[in-house]
C-alpha cells in the first residue's frame, strides 16, 4: 500500500507557463515533490502523464495556440498515470514495465539525496584555513548613491567595505536579503522606515537589517563600514535622493 502523502502528492497539480514553457519548468521542478514536464502537443502530455506521472504541466506561450493549449490541458488532466499512452503503442504496459512505473514515484524523490548526504558528511570533515582571500581589490564607485565606493571582498554571499563622504544620504531602499553592518570610521544615522525606528551609530557599532525593511542613512563624517548581506548584493530604490533630502530636513 502507497505511503498516504505520496497517495496524496498524486492527487495535486499545477499548471505555468512562458513563452518557451522550458523556464518556469526548470524553476518548478527545483520544489521537492514537483515533476514538471514542457508539453507543446497532446501526446506528449499524454505521455508525461502516463510514463512521468508529472504534477505540473509546463506550457509554451510562443508554439502553443489556443485550441492546442486547451487540448494539451484537457488530455494531461484526463490521462491516468500508467494507462495506454502513444510510447506504448496506446496498448497497456507490459507488467514488468508497470511494475517500475508503479515503484518510480517513490524512487524519484530518493534521486540526489545520498549524494547531498555525502557531500555534507564531506564537509563536515574538512578544515580549510583559508575559505575566501581577497588581496589587491579597489574601490569603485556606486552611481546610484553619490559620494559612495566599494570594496567587494566577496562575492556571495556578498560581502563589502563601503565608503561615504561626510553629508551623503542613501534614499530610502530596500534589499532581497538582510545584512549585518559594523561601522569602521566614522559616523551616520540610520532611520528604519518599516519598523518607525531610527539608530545613531559610530565606531564600533553593529546593526543588523532584515530583507526587505526600508531605510534611508545620512552620513555626519567621512564613513567606513563592513557589511555583509545574507545573499547576494541588490538594492531597490523607494524613494529619490530630493525626497530623502526633504524627508530629513524635516526631522
Amino acid at each position: 500500500m502507497l505511503d498516504p502523502m505520496i497517495q496524496w502528492l498524486r492527487e495535486i497539480r499545477g499548471l505555468v507557463a512562458c513563452g518557451t514553457g522550458v523556464g518556469v519548468s526548470i524553476f518548478a521542478n527545483k520544489f521537492p515533490s514537483v515533476y514538471s514536464s514542457t508539453c507543446i502537443s497532446p501526446d506528449d502530455a499524454k505521455n508525461s502523464r502516463s510514463i512521468n506521472n508529472s504534477n505540473v504541466l509546463a506550457v509554451s506561450g510562443t508554439a502553443t495556440d489556443k485550441e492546442t493549449g486547451i487540448k494539451i490541458l484537457e488530455t494531461w488532466l484526463n490521462t491516468p498515470f500508467k494507462s495506454p499512452c502513444p510510447a506504448s503503442d496506446n496498448v497497456p504496459w507490459p507488467t514488468e514495465i508497470d511494475n517500475f512505473l508503479e515503484g518510480s514515484i517513490e524512487e524519484m524523490s530518493k534521486i540526489g539525496v545520498r549524494v547531498i548526504e555525502d557531500h555534507l558528511k564531506k564537509k563536515e570533515s574538512e578544515s580549510c584555513t583559508i575559505c575566501n582571500l581577497a588581496k589587491n581589490r579597489e574601490f569603485e564607485p556606486v552611481d546610484i548613491m553619490p559620494g559612495t565606493c566599494m570594496k567587494i571582498v566577496r562575492e556571495s554571499p556578498t560581502s563589502a567595505i563601503v565608503r561615504f563622504e561626510a553629508g551623503s544620504l542613501e534614499p530610502a531602499h530596500h534589499h532581497t536579503f538582510g545584512h549585518d553592518v559594523v561601522v569602521m570610521k566614522g559616523s551616520k544615522k540610520v532611520w528604519n522606515l518599516s519598523k518607525k525606528e531610527s539608530y545613531d551609530l559610530g565606531v564600533g557599532d553593529f546593526l543588523f537589517t532584515p530583507a526587505g525593511d526600508v531605510h534611508r542613512v545620512k552620513y555626519f563624517e567621512d564613513t567606513e563600514f563592513f557589511i555583509r548581506w545574507d545573499g547576494h548584493w541588490d538594492i531597490f530604490l523607494d524613494e529619490d535622493l530630493n525626497a530623502a533630502k526633504d524627508a530629513i530636513a524635516k526631522e
